[in-house]
């Protein structure tokens, strides 16, 4: 195979990472643009497949999924929860939080201190933000969201990030959850 970057593009999806067509880095972009070329995608997909890694197209990203044994059912169930409850608080922050959505975290903490409905919500994320003021809080939980590779950091003098396509990743898993009316009273809050 004949493909350019086939390693880097391996080394980026192989840790659980995206890649974006927004990406607001230059290099990630043009990664996304060989995967995305119908030339080189069935060629990687076949390459990848090889070696027991699934790429998968998501609406404007790449990404790594592998064939799980049931023993790792739990521990996606439990990365699930995270992510339900990390989006809720992020859209509860900004119902339009997705691609392309530009914020700084001290804009974000400052709407921590106005709303009391988002402050709850934070409370709910100590154990993936960890404890301190809510500006260190948000902090730890944009940093998660950079190591996943959910946002960017786009201006480091302001500090602001920039959400990528892979976020869709994330808003695709919590659509695709459908419960059926009767169940909905069975639920508990």
């Amino acid at each position: 195979m004949n493909i350019p970057q086939t390693g880097e593009i391996f080394e980026i999806l192989s840790k659980g990472q995206f890649i974006s067509s927004n990406s607001a880095d230059h290099n990630l972009r043009k990664l996304y643009d060989i995967i995305n070329d119908e030339n080189n995608f069935d060629k990687l997909c076949d390459y990848f497949h090889a070696i027991n890694f699934i790429l998968e197209r998501g609406d404007e990203y790449f990404f790594f999924s592998k064939s799980e044994i049931k023993a790792e059912l739990d521990r996606k169930i439990e990365i699930a929860y995270k992510w339900i409850d990390i989006l809720d608080f992020l859209k509860a922050y900004d119902n339009s939080f997705g691609s392309n959505f530009r914020f700084d975290y001290s804009h974000m903490a400052g709407q921590i201190g106005r709303d009391v409905n988002l402050k709850d919500k934070l409370e709910g994320l100590r154990k993936y933000t960890g404890e301190g003021s809510y500006l260190e809080r948000i902090k730890n939980l944009v940093g998660l969201l950079v190591k996943e590779g959910f946002v960017e950091l786009e201006n480091e003098i302001t500090n602001q990030y920039k959400v990528v396509a892979s976020f869709g990743y994330m808003e695709r898993l919590v659509n695709s959850i459908n419960i059926p009316n009767e169940l909905q009273n069975e639920i508990p809050q």
